[in-house]
Formats: structure tokens, sequence, C-alpha cells
């Protein structure tokens, strides 16, 4: 049976007796409603629980269960399409202090608890000389990572979460506590559920703790900016230095209103035109000669310019102009709201689904940019839209409905990292149409009772 906001407070005040952690201030609940990317309506949990303990959430989802009380998961709050709103109201757990650190260096492996965040664990495994190689720019938590399957810039060497988790910790529905995966480099017994619960936006299950692959810290690494006279030229010169296998860590698009916008924002001055950002990563040797591949087939699609640097200040300067675009584009319109596509195609396919991407948002008026790892194929066009004009927002539906269609219609997919959370259902069902049910399926066996971040992903049938 539901109940209400004072008797859940009571109820949780029972498994959790601290009113520190058992919170029903507006501000906490507000915090936790909001989502990171404006266009997603909030909406407020009733009760916020900050666990300190696998029991602990074993004991709140157990109560959660019995009295059929919607629970969201929450990290850091970065998800893109309004993963964490808890549009049911219901319990937000915030997992941060969920934040226990083992390193392995021997097994390059790390065990951590859900709350720790990538610069947290980097900065642990950095004293052992590793690094845990997935970024997807924000300083987002271990935990939600891999309930969303995150990648982002160094995806085409080194994978996304499901290439790097290797084990996890989860709380079902009604309060078990499973263990997936194995610590072992690899497994064949039995079905592959850690695979199932990676990227299942906390649907099927509360993700506790995670043991993840790390990698040595490269001896060399050399950062590259190109610049093209189209985006089509960059997008084959990307594809080139795939297929050429170069020692390539990262290959980031960013199209000419990009560049543009960033200088604006942090006073450079890089032409204003199609870039890639390259990294090289790897033994000296190695990455020298693969420095001068990527500069010859540059040359060849008409690079107008390249510029390689080596020394960290450079490379940590390039790097964060990329990851400050979105600032960049706040600053340059204020007031407006992000809005982002998030297709992947082959890379075969890509030049033409990046131009047609910017074509889109060219027609419809609307400025923006267009970037990308594009290393991998996946690709953002990026809108500025008043959320407060219907009609402004209708229009960029419909262009995010047509890059989409393109992308589906060659290859791709709605979501190369994202997720699909409340922004991308019914994406999911002209890509997927035949598995929804199956996922249904899925969903209801592990929460009969739907309480497990309603409403995301798909709605119950």
């Amino acid at each position: 049976m539901l109940m209400s906001e004072g008797r859940l407070e009571d109820a949780l005040l029972e498994v959790i007796p601290d009113r520190r952690r058992v919170n029903a201030g507006e501000s906490v609940r507000r915090l936790h409603g909001e989502a990171f990317v404006d266009v997603h309506e909030p909406r407020l949990p009733d009760v916020v629980v900050f666990p300190e303990s696998r029991e602990e959430v074993a004991a709140v989802l157990a109560l959660a269960h019995r009295r059929r009380i919607p629970v969201v998961a929450y990290g850091a709050g970065t998800s893109a399409e309004g993963e964490t709103i808890p549009v049911q109201g219901g319990i937000t757990l915030d997992l941060t202090r969920l934040d226990a650190i083992e390193i392995r260096p021997a097994d390059l492996q790390a065990t951590v608890g859900a709350g720790v965040t990538r610069k947290m664990l980097s900065r642990r495994a950095g004293e052992h000389g590793l690094f845990f190689p997935v970024d997807p720019g924000a300083d987002a938590t271990i935990g939600g990572m891999a309930a969303t399957n995150a990648s982002g810039t160094t995806t085409v060497r080194y994978g996304a979460m499901r290439q790097n988790v290797l084990e996890l910790e989860v709380v079902l529905a009604d309060g078990r506590i499973v263990r997936c995966g194995s610590r072992a480099l690899k497994t064949s017994a039995g079905y592959n559920l850690a695979h199932l619960f990676i990227g299942s936006e906390g649907t099927l299950g509360v993700i506790t703790a995670v043991t993840v692959r790390l990698h040595g810290i490269p001896e060399h690494v050399v950062a590259v900016r190109a610049a093209f006279p189209t985006l089509e030229t960059a997008c084959e010169c990307s594809t080139a230095i795939v297929g050429a296998g170069a020692c390539a860590s990262r290959i980031e698009l960013l199209d000419a209103a990009s560049l543009e916008l960033i200088n604006a924002y942090k006073g450079t001055s890089f032409p204003a035109r199609p870039h890639l950002l390259i990294e090289l990563s790897g033994a000296e040797a190695a990455v020298e000669s693969d420095l001068e591949l990527v500069r010859g087939l540059a040359a060849e699609a008409n690079c107008e310019s390249f510029e390689a640097a080596r020394a960290h200040a450079e490379r940590t300067r390039l790097w964060q102009a990329r990851h400050d675009l979105g600032f960049a584009m706040d600053h340059a319109h204020p007031g407006l709201a992000i809005k982002g596509t998030d297709t992947c195609v082959p890379i075969s396919e890509l030049a033409g689904a990046v131009a047609h991407a910017r074509q889109a948002m060219e027609d419809a008026g609307f400025p923006g940019s267009v970037v990308g790892h594009v290393g991998d194929g996946n690709y953002h066009a990026v809108f500025m839209v008043d959320t407060g004009d219907r009609a402004a927002v209708a229009r960029v539906e419909e262009v995010n409905d047509a890059i989409v269609a393109y992308a589906l219609a060659h290859g791709g997919t709605c979501s190369g990292e994202h997720g699909i959370g409340l922004g991308k259902k019914r994406y999911l069902q002209d890509e997927h149409g035949d598995l929804v049910p199956l996922m249904r399926d899925i969903k209801a066996l592990l929460d009969p009772h739907g309480i497990l971040n309603p409403g995301k992903i798909f709605d119950a049938a």
C-alpha cells in the first residue's frame, strides 16, 4: 500500500534511524528532482535517503517492495535523459556515501562503491601508476556510469562501461543482494547478467559496488588539433585513422560553430573551422610513428592546419576547451536550455550522418553545434532552445526526430551513450520495437511491482 509523505519518512527512520540521512526537506528534495538538462520537467521525491552500506540499501528496497513505493537511485545527477527524475515521487536513494575504494594493482582492477566518482577513482589509481579510462566528461559516479553504460571521449580505444566492468554488486527490488560477473578476466558461467544490469538505468536493480578494469598510465601522449575545410573531410579523416590502426585514445569532432563559441568563452584563437582533436598514447616510438601516419592521413583529407602538443599543460588546455563547450554555449545564449541528440552510426556512415545533422539544424534556424566522439561513430547535435516557447520546442523535436530517423536508416542507434531515460522512449520503440515486449517481461520478472525507476526506458504495458 502507498504511504503519505510523513508516514513514509517515519517508516524509513525505523530502517535508518538518522534524520540527517532520511531527509524530506524541500531543498534536498529539489536538488534530487531536477535534471542536469533543463528540457526535462522536474519532479520532487517525497523523501531522500542517504544509505551508507549495501545492507541499508537492501532494507530500504525491501520496505519499498512491500509498500509498493517508487525508488530512484541517484549518484552525481549528471544523466542527460532525465534518468534520475522521480516521476512518481517516492524515495530517492542518494548513493554518494557508498564511497569505498579498493585498488588491486597486480590485477589491474579496482572495486569501488557506487558513489565513488570518476575523478576520485582516477586519483587513487594514479598513486599506483594506473588509470580508469572511461571519460564521459562530467565527474559522474561509477555506479551511475554503469547504470547508463556511459562512455565518452576514450571509447574508441578502451570501450564503454560494459567493456570495463568485471563484476557488480546489485540489490534487487525485493532487497536481495546479488553478485554478477567475476573478478576473473573471463567467465562462461551462465547468463551474463552483469551486462543486463549495465545500461538498465536503475530499472532492474540498484548497483551498490562495481569492479572495473584499470590500465597503466601511458608512457607518452601527444594531442593533435587538426582543422579541415568541411565536416565531411574531418569525418573521413577520423574513419581513416581508425582503419589504419593508429594508437588513438581519443578522436573528437568539433564543428566551426563550436570553435567560435569556445573562442568567445575562453579567449582562445582557434581557427573557426571543423576540427578533429586527437590523442595518441602508448610507447614513445609507437606514438611518434603513428603521429606521422595521422599527419599524412590528415593531409590526404585536405587538412588546413595540424598542431601536435606533447607538454601536459598544452594537452590539458586543448581537452579543457572541448569539455567547456557546454559552458560556452550557455555563455553565448543565456536563458536558453541545452537539448542534444546522442546518435551513433557505423563509422562508414559517419560523414553523411554528421552533414545531415548540421543541415537539419541550420534549416530549422537553431543556434547550436555538432560535436562527437567520432572515432566510434557517436555524434551529438546540440541545440539551444527556449523551453517556454512551445513552438520552438516542437521544432527541436522535429529536428531530433529527423536526425534519429537518419541514424536508424543507416544502421545506427538513437543512443550512443546517454541512455533512454525519459527523452528517448519513442525512439527505442522505433529501434527495437520487437524487443520492447521482451524488455518488459524481464522488468516484470525482476521488479514485479514496478517500483524501480518507473517511467524510464519504456512505459508500463
